[in-house]
């Protein structure tokens, strides 16, 4: 098995998930009595969110290649970011990194790929819905990735750091991240909506949205299992 390290913090409520997505993936691909190696580093979700704010794109690579550093130091062979957001300096991020970086973004693409979708719906923070970082890879393979109207970006940002960064669930704001789907299947055509925030499934999954889910977090948390149990 290769040894993993996490990037976590961003938020603390979507770290916990992926800790035991691996923990529990591993296991079940390789018996319940095996536990993969695991570094975590936790950062500063706040950090991250003030420097997206204000632009300072070299400043938030240098934040999170010192983590990556640190990861490396303790013996991990890749690494991961385990947040959307934080991927707008993906690019020149794994360019200086010590270790390989398994990108959250390219996971989900494979995977929308692999259902054969070729429209999808956008939610997450600001930055990922208005950033072109996020639906490059995508538009690469000809799948098309429709953010929201304004207002409506507007609305999932403040629920996402106001109310859902720190677990605080409310059923007004699931059902108004329902309303916003179900336009976007009407008016769009959307053929399922991208989970783009990996605190996002706190509020959605496909029992409630009116499309199923690519839930980001999932997706990469398998994606991860893949690469520690295909390690020697």
């Amino acid at each position: 098995m290769k040894k993993l390290g996490l990037v976590g913090g961003m938020g603390p409520e979507s770290t916990v998930p992926y800790y035991r997505g691996i923990i529990y993936g591993v296991r079940e691909r390789m018996g319940s009595n095996v536990l993969p190696f695991l570094s975590l580093e936790s950062v500063d979700v706040f950090d991250i969110q003030r420097f997206c704010n204000e632009g300072r794109y070299d400043e938030l690579t240098g934040y999170l290649l010192a983590a990556v550093r640190n990861l490396a130091a303790a013996g991990a062979e890749f690494a991961a970011l385990s947040a959307n957001t934080p991927h707008i300096v993906f690019d020149q991020l794994k360019q200086q990194t010590p270790i390989p970086l398994v990108s959250i973004i390219e996971a989900a693409c494979e995977e929308a790929e692999r259902r054969g979708l070729s429209r999808l719906g956008l939610m997450g923070t600001i930055f990922t819905m208005k950033g072109s970082f996020f639906k490059k890879p995508f538009e690469e393979k000809g799948i098309q990735v429709i953010s929201p109207r304004e207002e409506e970006m507007a609305y999932i940002n403040e629920k996402i750091y106001t109310e859902l960064e720190f677990a605080d669930v409310r059923e007004g704001t699931r059902e108004g991240l329902v309303r916003i789907i179900r336009r976007m299947v009407e008016e769009d055509g959307i053929q399922a909506i991208i989970l783009g925030c990996t605190e996002l499934p706190l509020a959605l999954d496909d029992r409630i949205s009116p499309v199923p889910c690519l839930d980001t977090m999932k997706i990469h948390i398998r994606t991860l299992v893949d690469g520690i149990v295909g390690g020697p």
